[in-house]
């Protein structure tokens, strides 16, 4: 049978009496479509369905697939002890799915539990679900780090693990909207949440599965959303797949957005291919940007491919400027992938004759030392770009006045701590946000005392 349906649901706990103790009311558009999706998934009588939660264990580089033969769990964290449920484990469709990740070269498996129990994530769409259909089992899924596309792949392996088993399977992408919606909301208002929930109803209610990969990673951060890698892995699961979508509802009085979508699977499309095409329109424009990059970036590039395909470093290339085998500076290469940082590694100043020979040292560990991401594998060469900052002189400073976000970048010194952030980075807006990340990646508290210092960059691309 494989993959009937999938259903784009909200959690938010006091959708449950128990819970909201009347302030439910405020969101019954979202009760009345939730109870309409799951009495849909209970006339389809699933054999297994597939349960991606953000609130389930989380990796930066892993996705998390709940082992064993179940699990249980109540909202006790909500004062609602009460509310209980359990949930059977398809044993044979986690087996298969983790088989077919290794395969892909997926990191996804049953390592790495951290809390055996349910999460509000998972119970949430449960409680609608079980009250239309029980005879099913669950595969319990988390989200990771990973790229969007990555999260893509895993929904295609839900597919291909459903059509394998022949198992008549429901997936369920369990995810809040923007959590910034309002001012008096939980987590405040950024003109951002509006715009992703505005954006991301307009997506999911035609079944745009492309344009999931069109939102950019720190405007997903500053609107505070939730769901959007839950989304992304149930559109894996209807890869090439024709689909018929409904929107049942949308509301967010709260501050936080709840959207509700429903899918139908109705036979095979295959121009709906939608990771292939978002790699291939990345592809082109890496390719037209090669020949836009100037001597910094072009030799971090060949530095990185030549050792990432033998392991070996670079020749001094001929005919770079005369500058970089003159000017002695610190530098940090940076990469990304899809939009995402991939590595980035950089010295403060000068620990090598050039700036040239700077650049290969760190282009090499930024591409396979920086401890925060695996090294770059030889098939992602094609998905990467890359820019090269090189440092001016350092400056101390009394105060975060004389910073500005766009044009220095900060030190921030605590004893033998030193944290350092780049000027211009995406979705780092305000100097207090960049002296706060400073001090975090180097483990300052916040209430310490700091001697700032702020440096201007060369950026190249």
């Amino acid at each position: 049978m494989g993959i009937t349906a999938a259903f784009m649901v909200p959690h938010p706990p006091l959708i449950i009496p128990d819970i909201g103790k009347g302030e439910e009311s405020a969101i019954q558009k979202t009760i009345n479509a939730y109870n309409e999706a799951a009495r849909r998934i209970g006339n389809l009588k699933p054999e297994t369905i597939v349960l991606i939660s953000p609130h389930q264990t989380m990796y930066a580089d892993y996705f998390h697939i709940s082992p064993g033969k179940g699990a249980k769990g109540d909202f006790g964290r909500f004062r609602a002890g009460g509310v209980e449920m359990t949930a059977d484990y398809d044993t044979d469709f986690v087996e298969r799915l983790c088989f077919l990740s290794e395969k892909k070269n997926l990191p996804a498996g049953t390592m790495g539990q951290r809390e055996k129990a349910l999460d509000h994530g998972t119970m949430v769409p449960l409680y609608f679900i079980n009250r239309y259909w029980q005879d099913y089992r669950l595969v319990r899924i988390g989200l990771s780090g990973c790229p969007l596309t990555a999260h893509y792949e895993l929904g295609r392996a839900v597919r291909e693990t459903a059509d394998f088993l022949d198992r008549k399977t429901v997936v369920v992408a369990s995810g809040d909207l923007s959590h910034r919606l309002k001012s008096d909301g939980p987590y405040g208002y950024r003109k951002e949440g509006p715009e992703y929930d505005r954006r991301i109803m307009e997506v999911m209610e035609k079944a745009d599965f492309g344009a999931l990969f069109d939102f950019a990673e720190d405007f997903c951060e500053k609107a505070g959303e939730c769901g959007h890698r839950s989304f992304t892995i149930m559109a894996g699961a209807l890869d090439k797949t024709k689909v018929s979508a409904e929107r049942l509802s949308y509301e967010g009085p709260f501050g936080v957005g709840y959207g509700v979508c429903c899918y139908s699977a109705d036979g095979a499309d295959g121009e709906r291919n939608f990771k292939e095409r978002y790699e291939e329109k990345e592809r082109r424009l890496i390719a037209e940007r090669l020949n836009l990059e100037d001597s910094y970036v072009a030799l971090a590039r060949k530095t990185i491919e030549k050792y990432v395909r033998t392991g070996k470093i670079i020749s001094m290339p001929e005919r770079l400027p005369e500058e970089m085998h003159r000017q002695r500076a610190g530098v940090f290469v940076s990469i990304k992938k899809e939009g995402s940082l991939r590595g980035c590694i950089g010295t403060l100043s000068a620990t090598r004759p050039s700036v040239a020979e700077e650049i290969i040292h760190n282009a090499v560990s930024a591409s396979t030392n920086d401890p925060r991401f695996a090294p770059v594998e030889p098939e992602e060469l094609d998905m990467l770009t890359i820019s090269v900052d090189v440092l001016g002189g350092m400056e101390q400073i009394d105060s975060p006045d004389m910073l500005d976000v766009k044009k220095y970048g900060v030190v921030v010194s605590k004893g033998s701590k030193r944290g350092l952030l780049l000027p211009n980075l995406e979705g780092i807006d305000t100097v207090e946000e960049q002296i706060a990340i400073a001090r975090r990646k180097v483990g300052i508290s916040e209430h310490e005392s700091v001697q700032l210092e702020r440096f201007e960059v060369v950026r190249h691309y």
